[in-house]
């Protein structure tokens, strides 16, 4: 069964992470910080990957160090659930509407850590949220999965509408890329033999 948990403690951060790259979308998110639960449970609803995280941070100087060190968490647990990466798909892309807001991603779950975030957000806040942590938690999740991914705003001018679109976006092209392959279910999806 392609499952982790990870726990990483520090002195601004605990977190527990637990992952299921064959279950049903089913999520058991609290970080404290509200929208970002909200954009959790949209990221394991729509990769269709089970998530339960726990977090507690040091959210009385600011939301950061908990988004980030999720991202971190949560990228760890995805590469050690995805083991040697035989048989799955490898790659994933999609192209998410959200009213106004469109937003293209791509990710290859290659080993190479890479982020091209070509995402502005209009405002600076959604709610009490800064919107900068979403870039943050993209590069922590991207880097620490050992993943290329990028993502890319094409339309949009809400910042809720085009954080939730990224977050489906790459939920919606991790699903396909952590899909068992059918035509090549014993091989790992490289010419090098390794990822």
């Amino acid at each position: 069964m392609r499952t982790a948990t990870i726990s990483r403690k520090t002195a601004e951060t605990e977190i527990s992470v637990e992952l299921n790259l064959d279950g049903t979308g089913s999520y058991d998110n609290e970080t404290g910080v509200g929208f970002f639960d909200h954009m959790l449970d949209q990221l394991a609803r729509h990769s269709l990957i089970d998530m339960k995280v726990r977090c507690a941070g040091d959210l009385q100087i600011d939301d950061h160090h908990t988004v980030e060190d999720v991202g971190i968490a949560l990228g760890q647990a995805l590469n050690e659930a995805l083991g040697d990466k035989r048989g799955i798909r490898r790659y994933g892309s999609c192209l998410l509407p959200m009213d106004e807001a469109l937003v293209r991603a791509a990710l290859d779950l290659s080993g190479r850590p890479f982020l091209v975030w070509k995402t502005d957000l209009p405002t600076p806040k959604i709610g009490s949220f800064d919107t900068e942590l979403v870039r943050e938690f993209f590069t922590a999740f991207a880097m620490n999965a050992r993943m290329t991914l990028h993502v890319e705003k094409l339309d949009g001018a809400n910042s809720h509408h085009i954080a939730e679109a990224a977050f489906k976006a790459v939920a919606r092209a991790l699903r396909e890329a952590v899909e068992p392959d059918p035509r090549k279910a014993d091989a790992i999806p490289s010419t090098k033999g390794a990822l």
